[in-house]
């Protein structure tokens, strides 16, 4: 009777705790799939806000309620999600264009200095840092005691997440600035050579590879046995992931930096192009289903959330469609159009919040409820110059009088 009692228990507390851990966003994309997706924690809903970091162009990843996002100006930034407060920052060698991660209370990061950096997330303080042979752009991704991570300098890394040292590296003949996918015991990276590699991530071996036509900067995702990827040769291209046999691919009309976003729930893939256009796509057979003309080019990675889909363009917006039709939700431009700057960061939703930083150096917070964000101070420098405007229009009158 008491092993039952203890066994309940522990049952209760299973169901009680896992959704604590489901609600956070700790690498780029939010999960090793890639997928773009999280079960929001529906009693978060704080009021919008704006904080300013420096430019930016990486995502940020979310851990207990902390967002942690990297800067142009070099540092990682450590962000309180309730009130965007600064809670710590750490300075590294040169911009940061890659995603953190975080796993075990350390966040994982790369630099243009070269570096990879393990830093404490309670303290801000450095544990160790492993030294590539070029640039890094592409970002971590981690599985039990081992950092993944590709550099400029052509190579994938394993590093041992606790010790900084390196378990294995595979050069694959340029550079690398996709982000590592991680799918079981297989690790998935994309080269500017525009090939797509499967690597065993025991020892660094090479499964298979597929060659695009042009180089790929995309990050790849994994759902139902496919691996979804886009290149600069204007294609999405999904293969099966156990034997690189190519399934269907699909013309999205320009060069694609955004990575791919999967809804599990409704068999759909979602991802913006250069030309501006964001598209949806049937994940069994490309199947179009709708696409939406934004304003400028779409570098930004979508996020998905209940009937919506989140996105960024280089005209300085962030839009939120309906999922299903595509059709314009709501928009918000806190440059306010004169002073409108990318975003090409990518969103992420966390409850009723969404979360992006854009090159003008600002972090947002956005209340998808109430559809509204925060009075950026380009709105008072937009006043500013209708005042001074209208002020030269009535000086002009009177003179000319």
């Amino acid at each position: 009777m008491k092993s039952k009692k203890i066994i309940i228990g522990f049952l209760i507390t299973c169901v009680i705790l896992g959704p604590v851990s489901a609600v956070d966003w700790p690498m780029f994309h939010g999960n090793p799939e890639h997928t773009g997706f999280l079960e929001e924690p529906s009693d978060f809903a704080p009021h919008p806000w704006t904080t300013k970091i420096g430019p930016v162009n990486a995502s940020l990843a979310i851990f207990n309620k902390i967002a942690y996002i990297g800067s142009l100006d070099g540092k990682i930034y450590a962000i309180n999600l309730e009130d965007g407060i600064i809670l710590w920052d750490y300075k590294t060698g040169a911009s940061i264009v890659s995603s953190p991660a975080v796993k075990n209370n350390t966040l994982f990061v790369g630099s243009k200095d070269g570096h990879v950096y393990a830093i404490d997330i309670e303290t801000g303080k450095l544990k160790w840092k492993f030294k590539t042979g070029n640039s890094i752009e592409s970002s971590p991704a981690v599985s039990n005691d081992t950092v993944y991570i590709g550099s400029d300098d052509c190579r994938v890394y394993a590093i041992d997440m606790e010790t900084g040292s390196k378990k294995w590296d595979i050069y694959l003949g340029d550079s690398i600035k996709s982000s590592p996918l991680l799918v079981n015991d297989t690790l998935y990276v994309a080269a500017t050579n525009g090939r797509l590699y499967a690597i065993g991530t025991e020892k660094g071996t090479e499964i298979w590879n597929y060659t695009t036509g042009d180089a790929i900067y995309s990050t790849p995702a994994f759902y139902n046995g496919t691996i979804y990827v886009a290149s600069n040769d204007g294609y999405l291209y999904a293969f099966n992931a156990t034997d690189g046999t190519m399934e269907w691919k699909y013309n999205l009309g320009n060069k694609v930096y955004s990575s791919p976003t999967i809804d599990e729930r409704d068999n759909s893939l979602f991802i913006g192009a250069d030309n501006g256009n964001f598209t949806c796509l049937d994940t069994r057979d490309g199947r179009l289903k709708w696409s939406y003309q934004a304003g400028g080019p779409i570098k930004s990675t979508a996020a998905l959330f209940d009937d919506y889909v989140t996105f960024g363009s280089d005209d300085g917006t962030l839009y939120v469609l309906n999922k299903y039709s595509g059709k314009e939700e709501w928009k918000y431009s806190p440059g306010y159009y004169l002073f409108n700057s990318p975003i090409r960061s990518s969103p992420v939703v966390y409850g009723k919040t969404i979360y992006f930083a854009s090159e003008n150096g600002y972090l947002y917070s956005l209340d998808n409820e109430k559809r509204e964000g925060p009075t950026p101070i380009f709105a008072y420098y937009t006043i500013g110059i209708f005042i001074i405007i209208i002020g030269v229009i009535i000086c002009i009158r009177i003179l000319s009088r």
